[in-house]
Protein backbone atom coordinates (compact mmCIF):
# COMPACT_ATOMS: atom_id res chain seq x y z
CA UNK A 1 0.00 0.00 0.00
CA UNK A 2 1.51 3.10 -1.20
CA UNK A 3 0.98 6.70 1.49
CA UNK A 4 -0.47 9.63 -0.41
CA UNK A 5 2.53 12.28 -1.19
CA UNK A 6 2.28 15.26 0.54
CA UNK A 7 1.44 18.49 -0.80
CA UNK A 8 5.37 19.23 -0.91
CA UNK A 9 5.85 16.53 -2.22
CA UNK A 10 3.07 17.22 -5.23
CA UNK A 11 4.79 20.44 -5.66
CA UNK A 12 8.23 19.23 -6.30
CA UNK A 13 6.84 16.53 -8.97
CA UNK A 14 4.28 19.50 -10.82
CA UNK A 15 7.83 21.51 -11.01
CA UNK A 16 9.68 18.22 -12.37
CA UNK A 17 6.94 17.82 -15.03
CA UNK A 18 7.48 21.64 -15.82
CA UNK A 19 11.12 21.49 -15.89
CA UNK A 20 10.65 18.91 -18.76
CA UNK A 21 8.63 21.61 -21.10
CA UNK A 22 10.23 25.15 -19.49
CA UNK A 23 13.12 25.42 -22.55
CA UNK A 24 9.86 25.60 -24.93
CA UNK A 25 8.07 27.98 -23.33
CA UNK A 26 11.33 30.19 -22.78
CA UNK A 27 12.11 29.40 -26.82
CA UNK A 28 8.58 31.55 -27.08
CA UNK A 29 9.84 33.83 -24.64
CA UNK A 30 7.65 32.95 -21.62
CA UNK A 31 7.47 30.45 -18.31
CA UNK A 32 5.18 29.17 -15.51
CA UNK A 33 5.36 29.65 -12.06
CA UNK A 34 3.14 27.46 -9.37
CA UNK A 35 1.08 29.10 -7.20
CA UNK A 36 -0.19 26.40 -5.12
CA UNK A 37 -1.88 23.05 -5.28
CA UNK A 38 -5.13 23.29 -3.75
CA UNK A 39 -6.77 20.41 -1.18
CA UNK A 40 -8.69 19.61 -4.54
CA UNK A 41 -5.66 18.60 -6.07
CA UNK A 42 -5.81 21.80 -8.72
CA UNK A 43 -2.36 22.83 -9.55
CA UNK A 44 -2.86 26.95 -9.56
CA UNK A 45 -0.27 28.58 -11.50
CA UNK A 46 0.84 32.01 -12.96
CA UNK A 47 1.88 32.16 -16.82
CA UNK A 48 5.13 34.44 -17.43
CA UNK A 49 6.62 36.85 -19.81
CA UNK A 50 5.28 35.77 -23.17
CA UNK A 51 2.98 33.15 -21.92
CA UNK A 52 1.22 35.96 -20.02
CA UNK A 53 -0.14 37.85 -22.85
CA UNK A 54 -0.46 35.41 -25.80
CA UNK A 55 -3.30 34.65 -27.13
CA UNK A 56 -2.55 30.86 -27.85
CA UNK A 57 -2.07 30.53 -23.96
CA UNK A 58 -5.41 28.61 -23.27
CA UNK A 59 -4.13 26.11 -26.13
CA UNK A 60 -0.46 25.64 -24.43
CA UNK A 61 -2.39 25.49 -20.56
CA UNK A 62 -4.25 22.47 -21.85
CA UNK A 63 -2.38 21.10 -24.37
CA UNK A 64 1.23 21.18 -23.00
CA UNK A 65 1.61 22.42 -19.57
CA UNK A 66 -1.65 20.54 -18.24
CA UNK A 67 -0.65 17.35 -19.86
CA UNK A 68 2.35 17.09 -18.82
CA UNK A 69 1.86 18.09 -15.49
CA UNK A 70 -1.32 15.05 -15.61
CA UNK A 71 1.02 12.69 -17.33
CA UNK A 72 3.93 12.68 -14.68
CA UNK A 73 1.73 13.44 -11.38
CA UNK A 74 -1.63 11.67 -12.13
CA UNK A 75 -2.95 12.58 -8.49
CA UNK A 76 -3.28 16.21 -10.36
CA UNK A 77 -7.01 16.66 -10.76
CA UNK A 78 -6.37 19.81 -12.99
CA UNK A 79 -4.82 22.49 -13.70
CA UNK A 80 -5.21 26.31 -13.81
CA UNK A 81 -3.95 29.80 -14.68
CA UNK A 82 -4.40 32.84 -12.95
CA UNK A 83 -3.86 35.12 -15.73
CA UNK A 84 -4.52 33.44 -18.53
CA UNK A 85 -5.48 35.07 -21.88
CA UNK A 86 -8.71 35.06 -23.17
CA UNK A 87 -9.51 35.06 -26.88
CA UNK A 88 -9.70 38.49 -28.17
CA UNK A 89 -8.30 39.87 -25.77
CA UNK A 90 -7.37 43.30 -27.20
CA UNK A 91 -3.74 43.25 -25.16
CA UNK A 92 -2.70 39.75 -26.53
CA UNK A 93 0.54 39.97 -28.23
CA UNK A 94 2.25 37.03 -30.41
CA UNK A 95 5.45 36.42 -29.28
CA UNK A 96 7.79 37.90 -31.95
CA UNK A 97 9.40 34.34 -33.36
CA UNK A 98 5.25 33.51 -33.88
CA UNK A 99 4.56 36.43 -35.97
Amino acid sequence: MTSALSDQELVGKVEEALDLIRPYLETDGGNVKVLEVTEQRVVRLELLGACGSCPMSTMTLRAGVEEAIKKAVPEITGVEAINITRPGDPNAKLPDNLM
